[in-house]
């Protein structure tokens, strides 16, 4: 009965180590992910006037958003991390078009719209759930609660909730960065436009969502984010 107990703790403690080692392998794997995806999204920065900090700020505004949806902690934590890669496309813009200081012609137009489709290529195929996420943000974050957005002009929830989540995030933030064709809106004029887009442009549920949260979302706003200041695996729930 001795030898038989102490087999049995033996085997405990090999089954508590193994539980262990394929935990560390897991989060090795998933802080690998997280690098690649950062990566990505820092090489379609060098291919458009657009910061580090727009990519967290949007990272940050999609994950509070999507709490206040109240989805569940592991989804809400992966379009916070896949949502940098929203723009990854932009790889395959040309320069002529990605950088022109005047209006777009029809044409451009068409072919700036597709680097939705370029950053939902080049992330498919993926068994990474995270992976997966970003390339359906990729793929959906320019489509329209009213069916009117491109590439695909899906329509309300045709539309993956991450795209949805994203859109909202994306535009608020764009709407209160300075570019070098436009002025910084106010943080009021761009809920207000956010709020307006509700039902139309945005996801009305989103809309609420990012309404409710407002002084979350004024306080990544306001924060000084950089890459190095707030690495993408860092902590989400701290802009909960």
């Amino acid at each position: 009965m001795l030898k038989l107990r102490e087999a049995q703790k033996k085997l405990k403690d090999r089954a508590a180590w193994l539980a262990a080692e394929v935990e560390s392998a897991t989060r090795l794997i998933v802080k690998r992910e997280e690098e690649i995806i950062l990566r990505l999204a820092r090489a379609a920065e060098f291919r458009d006037s657009e910061t580090g900090a727009h990519i967290l700020r949007m990272a940050k505004y999609s994950f509070i958003i999507a709490k206040g949806l109240g989805l569940d902690s592991e989804l809400c934590r992966l379009i916070y991390r896949a949502a940098p890669m929203h723009d990854v496309g932009k790889i395959g813009v040309s320069d002529a078009v990605l950088l022109k200081p005047a209006a777009l012609t029809p044409a451009e137009r068409d072919l700036m719209e597709k680097h939705t489709l370029f950053g939902e290529e080049i992330l498919a195929g993926s068994g990474s759930r995270l992976i997966q996420v970003a390339s359906e943000i990729a793929g959906s974050h320019h489509e329209r609660w009213d069916g009117r957005g491109y590439p695909r002009g899906l329509k309300g929830a045709e539309i993956p909730i991450s795209g949805r989540i994203a859109a909202v995030a994306d535009v608020f933030d764009a709407l209160t960065s300075e570019r070098p064709y436009k002025r910084a809106w106010s943080l009021e004029e761009a809920r207000d436009a956010i709020v307006k887009g509700s039902g139309t442009q945005f996801d009305p549920d989103c809309v609420d969502a990012f309404v409710r949260r407002w002084d979350a979302i004024v306080g990544v706003q306001r924060g000084a984010v950089s890459l190095s200041e707030a690495p993408i695996d860092q902590d989400a729930a701290s802009v909960a």
